[in-house]
């Protein structure tokens, strides 16, 4: 995914769009750097997003070295005065690559090591990245030039320009956050639930569902939608260690199949409604995604994409293990207690 993106903004000829959560100054990171220096020093017009909360550490000789190189470089909450700018809530979690406005990037990649397999304990990374090209850019872009007006107070000239595809395939980009005037990441998880005929397979690294979206979960499996859940094993944060337990009884109760996935770390954000749609982006499947965090979604209509899409997660299923009733009997009181601890914590995870 990486080398796409790397080559796609090598061959960048007006401008590069780049926005990432997580950005570090390690070997990935510099890899990333130096290929935007590159564009930079081609003429190319590089803009750089990145959230202070997500990319702390980040280091000013980083960031130096690229604003040196002509790189618009900017912190996706820096207008925020003194210590706001660094606040837990309302960060900025989209990722998206978008050059020239013909070729774009959205999923659950963030710019880091991690993220290639170089982590000591959650290698492999599992994580998916979509390419596209089209119109659709356009809606990639969009969210790129609202932030940066954000931030900046400055409207890039972009080009609008609608580059036909190769494909024929419907695409919709859902940019969501806490300024919509509804709650528009919520509501797209609980139509896609709600829609569901057949299947409806969901996977997200945290699993945090709020009591509408549990009810919706719930309704699915008992109407005979084979409702699907992938997790990660492990956590990347002591935070998320017990929370999947604490809303699992009430979904296997009625049916839903949760699945841990095993052989590393699973950070993809992803989820596939019968044969109908599918979508990848950035938004977890907890509150922080759905009412807190800014966002970006890709939703593709068409039955090729989705085929190929269920049979990457048939894979994922085939490394997993089925979570059953039996797994949470006999833990000790230490356990339990964490487990309904982290559920109070919920609404903030």
């Amino acid at each position: 995914a990486f080398d796409a993106m790397f080559e796609r903004i090598d061959s960048a000829k007006s401008y590069v769009l780049a926005q990432f959560f997580i950005i570090r100054d390690d070997e990935l990171g510099r890899e990333f750097q130096r290929c935007l220096v590159r564009a930079a020093r081609r003429g190319v017009r590089v803009y750089l997003l990145y959230d202070e909360v997500g990319s702390r550490g980040l280091s000013r000789r980083y960031l130096g070295e690229l604003r040196a190189a002509g790189v618009r470089v900017r912190g996706a909450t820096e207008h925020r005065r003194g210590l706001g700018r660094f606040r837990l809530n309302f960060r900025n979690h989209r990722k998206l690559v978008v050059v020239d406005g013909r070729s774009g990037f959205v999923g659950g990649l963030n710019v880091a090591d991690e993220y290639v397999g170089l982590h000591h304990r959650l290698t492999p990374w599992r994580d998916t990245q979509l390419e596209v090209s089209g119109p659709v850019v356009l809606g990639l872009q969009f969210p790129f030039l609202r932030d940066w007006y954000y931030v900046t107070r400055q409207v890039l000239e972009l080009s609008w320009a609608v580059h036909p595809s190769g494909e024929d395939e419907h695409a919709l980009v859902l940019a969501s956050g806490p300024a919509d005037p509804i709650e528009t990441c919520a509501l797209l998880f609980a139509h896609a639930i709600d829609s569901a005929e057949d299947r409806v397979w969901i996977a997200s690294p945290y699993f945090v569902p709020d009591g509408q979206l549990l009810g919706s979960l719930q309704l699915a499996a008992l109407r005979g939608v084979d409702v699907r859940i992938l997790i990660p094993s492990i956590a990347d944060h002591w935070m998320f260690r017990y929370v999947h337990d604490a809303f699992f009884r009430e979904v296997h109760s009625v049916g839903v199949k949760v699945y841990r996935y095993q052989p590393g770390f699973m950070h993809q954000k992803v989820f596939l409604v019968d044969d109908d749609y599918a979508s990848v982006g950035s938004a977890n499947f907890d509150n922080r995604s759905f009412r807190l965090n800014f966002e970006v979604t890709c939703l593709l209509e068409g039955s090729e994409f989705c085929q190929s899409l269920a049979d990457m997660l048939e894979r994922d299923f085939e490394q997993s293990v089925l979570m059953e009733a039996a797994d949470l009997e006999g833990q000790s009181f230490r356990r339990r207690l964490a487990i309904e601890f982290t559920r109070l914590l919920a609404p903030t995870l």
